[in-house]
């Protein structure tokens, strides 16, 4: 009988802390966004990780010098680097040229591990989200191209 009586106790205790928990919640403050009616006023927070951008500056040039470790750090291989060896005209060395930076949006993972791997800060991601599309062949996106 004691045991019966512990049992029934433990269940109304479990039941009376989820209530708790039930009504704290239910009259909190909600916060709900009309997505597609304020479009134009939608901020996203900073840390959001929408979609790699490669920013380019004012003559249309990237930081970014073809190193490869943001390649190499993405677990999903959603980041693909072709180079080239050119020759500096000043100097007369050889070096790495950027040719093609292909992202892979369908495949990435957003965990942030290319952009801190990159050492020039030639990566980031923005905080666009809008990625919708038809084919899974328009989510490979070229970042080197403005």
């Amino acid at each position: 009988m004691i045991r019966y009586l512990k049992g029934l106790f433990r269940g109304l205790w479990s039941l009376l802390t989820g209530m708790k928990v039930t009504f704290r919640e239910y009259f909190t403050p909600k916060i709900t966004e009309q997505y597609p009616e304020n479009r134009d006023v939608l901020k996203m927070h900073d840390r959001f990780c929408g979609e790699l951008v490669m920013p380019h500056d004012e003559h249309g040039n990237n930081r970014c010098i073809a190193c490869g470790l943001c390649q190499m750090a993405c677990p999903n291989g959603a980041i693909r680097i072709t180079s080239e060896m050119t020759e500096d005209p000043e100097t007369g060395k050889k070096k790495k040229r950027l040719v093609k930076y292909e992202y892979d949006l369908g495949a990435c993972m957003f965990c942030h591990l290319c952009v801190n791997a990159c050492p020039h800060d030639a990566i980031r991601f923005s905080t666009a989200f809008e990625h919708a599309v038809f084919t899974r062949s328009k989510l490979v996106k070229t970042l080197n191209k403005q």
